[in-house]
């Protein structure tokens, strides 16, 4: 395929934006070359600057369960945009999403939206410090809960990609606060809770890790999280930006029967607008201000053409629950297609899949941040261009998850599988 118009844009991007991206992993820092630039998409489909259509796996990381431009999404924003961008002022849709959110997610009562993951994330540990009345966290290697600074020790995805995973401008003192454990490795999570007996405020966790690959928790390991917060006054908190009204209506915690403490949201239920937010039991969610005294705000909180989005996704994939058994039946059929070409092409390979999340890794088992980091880069950078060649657009870093929307058609996959297998030949 030629790139001519995405390459000019690219070399005009850098001279005005950091690494001509607004985040990193765009660059195709992972894969080599230059990335492409979009100019519209539509369903299942991506159309770049050169006129060059492909067949799109990452669904902007998660959030276009249904594909791109879906159509009742598209006109609940026009019809609130002409009504007025934003006021800084409440509006009842806030509470309509809020109330639907609440009934499709278990072990939820109240609920506060903010504007991205990252946000999410880092207002629902300061929630449980502040309940808690203490300062460290155990996060797990691998796992990435964004860009905020308790979070960018042994983070996954962008972070690994560009081989700094502890960032520079993370202070010392951030950092001690943070422990580190593998992730599936609830041996290594005890002995940490014993070695700061009465400090750990909260556990947080990808509940199904979409940021080194797609790494499913080991049997038994969610609910013994639990059990050890339980046991040691902790809060759990599980990050289902990515896997929240995607993997089920209720999201983990649904799906696998784990209820957790605090839970943070973003992708889905925001249609495609940047939204986030955080939830939990009103024991704990009492405490935010102004009902409390942990302090978390935001203009454009609960921006009405966010809030429009989100309500009109949620309500869709609430009132049509056959979605996620179409998706998850995609994926396995995916699934089934890759493992086959890969089997009889003799490479090293593991596939990892839950839901409608899946990826392919050039080594032989993906359990953790050790094991996804020991796959074949080299492979996996020529088999992307392979696949992009082919106008298959994967996410460009063998540490990321890829993400099918219901919009795929089965030749679209089959069209997948073959490429593949013509690599693998």
């Amino acid at each position: 395929m030629i790139y001519k118009r995405s390459s000019a844009l690219f070399a005009a991007a850098q001279k005005v934006i950091p690494g001509g991206v607004n985040s990193p992993v765009r660059a195709f820092g992972a894969v080599g070359g230059e990335p492409i630039f979009v100019k519209r998409a539509k369903g299942a489909y991506l159309t770049d600057e050169d006129d060059n259509t492909l067949i799109d796996f990452i669904a902007s990381w998660g959030p276009l369960i249904l594909g791109h431009a879906f159509d009742p999404v598209v006109e609940a924003v026009k019809e609130r945009a002409a009504l007025g961008t934003s006021y800084g002022i409440p509006t009842e849709l806030e509470t309509k999403i809020a109330e639907l959110a609440i009934s499709m997610v278990p072990n939820v009562d109240k609920i506060r939206f903010v504007n991205s993951g990252t946000e999410a994330c880092m207002s629902a540990v300061r929630l449980a410090r502040g309940f808690t009345g203490r300062d460290k966290i155990i996060k797990f290697a691998g796992c990435y809960h964004g860009h905020s600074d308790s979070f960018l020790i042994q983070a996954g995805s962008g972070a690994v990609t560009f081989g700094s995973p502890n960032s520079p401008g993370v202070t010392r003192g951030t950092a001690q606060d943070t422990l580190l454990a593998p992730y599936n490795n609830l041996e290594q999570v005890e002995k940490l809770l014993k070695a700061n007996e009465g400090e750990v405020a909260a556990i947080i966790l990808e509940p199904v890790a979409g940021n080194m690959g797609c790494v499913l928790p080991k049997e038994g390991f969610l609910q013994g999280l639990r059990d050890l917060c339980d046991a040691h006054g902790t809060l759990l908190i599980f990050d289902e930006v990515m896997t929240g009204f995607r993997l089920a209506p209720g999201g983990v915690q649904e799906l696998m029967g784990v209820k957790a403490d605090l839970v943070t949201f973003g992708k889905v239920i925001g249609g495609g607008l940047p939204v986030g937010a955080f939830a939990g039991r009103n024991e704990v969610m009492s405490m935010l201000a102004p009902e409390g005294p942990v302090y978390q705000a935001g203009t454009l909180s609960g921006n009405p053409l966010a809030m429009a989005a989100g309500y009109t996704m949620l309500k869709y994939l609430n009132d049509h629950r056959e979605v996620f058994k179409s998706l998850e039946e995609k994926t396995a059929y995916l699934h089934k297609g890759l493992d086959e070409v890969m089997k009889a092409s003799g490479k090293t390979y593991c596939i990892n899949r839950v839901g409608s999340m899946i990826s392919l890794h050039f080594t032989e088992e993906v359990v953790d941040f050790d094991t996804a980091a020991k796959g074949n880069n080299d492979t996996f950078k020529k088999y992307y261009h392979h696949m992009l060649d082919s106008g298959i657009y994967l996410p460009p870093s063998a540490f990321e998850s890829w993400f099918l929307n219901d919009a795929l058609s089965y030749s679209d996959l089959d069209k997948t599988i073959e490429a593949t297998a013509a690599f693998v030949k």
